[in-house]
């Protein structure tokens, strides 16, 4: 099952750091079988407020970005990413769903949560 490293960026102010780090930062995903998806695209917000960028990576399974989080060659270059706490934002790792996915078993759940409130 895919899983994804979804950053969203705020109020980065560039730096010659994060040019380095983000010519680097491929070198360190790409042996985890990770590769962008999303790199700094225009977005169109269509409801509430989204300011910043986004950036997303694809990986196999999410065993991959858990290594190549706490890999060596991410943590070379991981100080490069932010100057004297410059820049906010916020990064997650989130599964993705399986080939075929149908949203059946979830509401299902949700349904029975549900019901089980109403006792």
């Amino acid at each position: 099952m895919p899983a994804y490293v979804i950053a969203h960026l705020q109020d980065a102010a560039p730096h010659p750091e994060i040019a380095e780090y983000i010519e680097r930062l491929p070198g360190t995903f790409a042996p985890y079988g990770g590769r962008y998806l999303v790199h700094m695209a225009q977005h169109e917000v269509k409801k509430g407020s989204w300011p910043g960028h986004v950036v997303m990576i694809g990986f196999p399974g999410i065993a991959d970005p858990r290594a190549w989080w706490e890999s060596p060659a991410y943590h070379d270059i991981a100080p490069l990413r932010a100057r004297d706490g410059d820049g906010d934002g916020d990064i997650i790792m989130v599964d993705g769903v399986p080939d075929g996915y149908k949203p059946t078993a979830a509401v299902e759940a949700m349904r029975e949560s549900l019901a089980g409130k109403q006792l």
